[in-house]
């Protein structure tokens, strides 16, 4: 059915788009219906089953609630193998089968704050005949992308580990799970006495960066890459040789506990608390609230800040804290009702790929960039995504005209992340990179040892543009009003043919062109004008020198007194400096070994740019020279695990996230650095290899 499935699926999302609820008769609803069923049931089974999603989540919640929907209006029509009756799928018969000794069910979803509110005054209708006017504290936990688990503990021993599969029935995966480091074989047992028997419930998971390592591996043998972090974890517990699993680099983190022979707390806050003295890992991003607005604002606080994790989550989960509440509010078919799931927006969509184009950025590099037809993720419309290399295409096997996945993550550039091979027809066409630079027609180099291609003409006018974008942004000269269109504009009309004609515009060179009016106008003027007055290292930052990022840019002007100093510099001296490496020195060096660019300095300088050290800018004993840096790690570092380099660069005052976004300073990139290299070389962003960050930590160390 795969080949059927997808245009099944979006025959009915349009069907979907087009329904008006409130007029829907009952043979409409019907036959909608009963066309829901089995797609929804194929999808269950390619995910469930054989961990291999066809259509991204969000997708599928649209489709399971239309489900809902029609059950709700028309009960009627409600069918005993409804996948809203069901939790997960049958158990895989390869595996010895496990039989829950109290279902693993479902959650029930809220897309937003007031169905999570709508949730909230239901448990509060259904603990009042007992309990009167009553408002239930609520625990909020991260709800891991990954795959359920049950694990048993007897006398405080790892003895039976379990899938969630049907919700009563799963997968005995025992063997497989000893393998997992993160999961304790045996409990501690430092401040509470360990009960005879314990189910723990938990979720199995793929960090973000482990990910893209075992995906980069796989493609170097030539197997099949996995589709994203969950499908990874899934793929690599379910395996039936356990020396696999081993060789996978999975994580668990435990968020309940099941049924037990002795005691148990009264409320799921003293559970979390108690597990994590088993020495069983919890997510540290968890609280306890008393009012439930405080519980949303934390749903939505996440919304944004789950950029900053390397593992994925798609929501946050909401439980009533009392277990006394819990067991009187009871569950439905598949789902408890003291619990809720707040799913985030969708980041990720299918859509058709239409063309492929090739852009040129300010140092040359040629990317190419998929052309979509427009879809909407999490909000925003895209119609243009990044396929990041000619390499990254072909390990996909990427075509024109394929039904793709496109993933928007936060600030990051969207994405093509797979075709879905089976939509394909015959229509489809390879593609294959450009010989010469779609700009300048120059003839496009791919360096040795390098994924990209460059257009390697200093006159190319499209380099240029994105230099001048460059120059005016907020960490450069900070320019207000100079954004990407008004630089587009002023080179595309001659206005700007090199950044020092930046400070010779005026007032009517700028009315002329669209969207300025004479207030505008001056104020951009004036905007330009007070960015002479930046400090040197924003000048050196602006330039666009390569490898020279904002810190770079710092510490060399604090040894370096002027632009004229610089460019009269030696490699050796510039190596002398504290955090400048061979690599940073002998690319500051070069720069200014070419007769145009210190004719660019002599100009900004004679326009009235600042190009001497400011008092502010000397050197500072007490200074951490990573305050206030963004860093991100990608690949393997030879001499530092990823914890390591964090605290390093975090003791240096730095800051380390896990995506690549328009805050971030610096990219450190080691083996197979995977996607996000990519990211960084397209926002311009400074990479560093591991030699050129020990000289940043030497440099902050001294």
């Amino acid at each position: 059915m795969p080949n059927e499935l997808l245009p099944k699926t979006r025959a009915l999302q349009e069907q979907l788009d087009q329904i008006i609820w409130d007029t829907l008769s009952s043979d409409e609803a019907e036959a909608l219906y009963e066309t829901l069923v089995p797609v929804v049931q194929a999808h269950d089974e390619r995910y469930y089953r054989h961990d291999d999603p066809l259509i991204p989540d969000p997708e599928y919640d649209r489709l399971f609630q239309a489900l809902q929907r029609i059950e709700a209006d028309f009960p009627e029509l409600q069918r005993d193998d409804s996948p809203t009756q069901r939790v997960g799928f049958d158990p895989l018969d390869a595996f010895e089968k496990h039989t829950h000794p109290e279902p693993l069910l479902s959650l029930s979803n809220a897309f937003d704050a007031g169905e999570v509110r709508e949730w909230y005054e239901r448990c509060q209708r259904g603990l009042a005949e007992a309990h009167g006017s009553t408002t239930p504290a609520v625990v909020a936990e991260l709800k891991i992308d990954g795959l359920a688990v049950a694990l048993t503990y007897t006398d405080g021993q790892l003895t039976l580990a379990a899938t969630r599969g049907n919700g009563v029935q799963g997968e005995n995966i025992t063997r497989n799970v000893r393998t997992i480091r993160r999961i304790p074989l045996a409990l501690e047992n430092d401040t509470n006495e360990i009960p005879e028997s314990m189910e723990v419930r938990g979720e199995v998971f793929m960090r973000k960066s482990e990910f893209e390592a075992l995906n980069e591996r796989l493609r170097r043998e030539e197997k099949q890459p996995f589709a994203n972090p969950r499908n990874a974890a899934a793929g690599s517990l379910r395996q039936l040789d356990p020396r696999v699993t081993a060789r996978r680099p999975l994580s668990f983190f435990t968020y309940a506990q099941g049924p037990t022979e002795g005691p148990m707390p009264d409320t799921h806050t003293a559970v979390l608390e108690q597990l994590g003295t088993y020495g069983l890992p919890l997510n540290p991003h968890w609280e306890r609230f008393e009012e439930i607005e405080d519980a949303i604002a934390f749903c939505e606080d996440w919304v944004d800040r789950r950029e900053d994790l390397d593992y994925e989550i798609d929501g946050v989960v909401l439980k009533v804290d009392r277990h006394d509440y819990q067991d009187e509010l009871g569950a439905i078919a598949n789902a408890p009702r003291w619990a809720v799931a707040f799913k985030f927006p969708a980041r990720e969509a299918t859509t058709t790929l239409r063309d492929i184009e090739v852009n040129v950025g300010r140092t040359g590099v040629v990317k190419p960039e998929a052309v979509l037809e427009p879809v909407g993720i999490g909000g925003v419309t895209v119609s243009q995504a990044t396929l990041h290399n000619e390499d990254y295409i072909a390990e996909r096997d990427i075509r024109i005209g394929d039904t793709v996945v496109v993933k928007r993550a936060g600030d990051v550039i969207p994405q093509v992340v797979r075709p879905v091979v089976e939509a394909r027809t015959d229509s489809q066409t390879p593609w294959s990179f450009p010989t010469r630079c779609p700009v300048c027609s120059s003839e496009l180099v791919r360096l040795p040892d390098e994924a990209d291609y460059y257009c390697l003409n200093t006159e190319c006018p499209a380099q240029f543009k994105r230099l001048v974008e460059h120059f005016v942004s907020r960490n450069a000269m900070d320019i207000e009003g100079l954004g990407e269109r008004v630089a587009a504009q002023l080179v595309d009309t001659g206005r700007v043919e090199q950044l020092d004609d930046l400070y010779r515009l005026t007032v009517n060179d700028l009315t002329t062109l669209e969207g300025f009016a004479e207030k505008s106008a001056q104020n951009l003027t004036e905007a330009i004008a007070a960015s002479k007055e930046r400090p040197l290292s924003r000048l050196l930052f602006a330039l666009g020198i390569r490898h020279v990022g904002r810190t770079v840019a710092e510490q060399v002007v604090a040894e370096v007194p002027s632009m004229q100093a610089l460019s009269e510099a030696s490699i050796g001296e510039l190596e002398a400096i504290d955090g400048i490496g061979p690599v940073i020195a002998e690319s500051i060096h070069d720069w200014f070994a070419v007769e145009d660019n210190r004719a660019l300095v002599d100009a900004l300088r004679d326009v009235g740019v600042n190009t001497e050290r400011l008092p502010e800018e000397s050197p500072d004993e007490g200074r951490q020279v990573l305050d206030g840096e963004t860093f991100v790690l990608t690949g393997s570092l030879p001499s530092f695990t990823r914890r390591e380099a964090t605290e390093r660069i975090e003791q240096a005052g730095g800051r380390v996230t896990s995506s690549v976004s328009g805050n971030t300073d610096y990219l450190v990139a080691g083996e197979n650095p995977g996607s996000k290299y990519d990211d960084a070389e397209e926002r311009g962003i400074p990479i560093l290899n591991e030699e050129m960050l020990l000289d940043l930590l030497d440099g902050a160390a001294r």
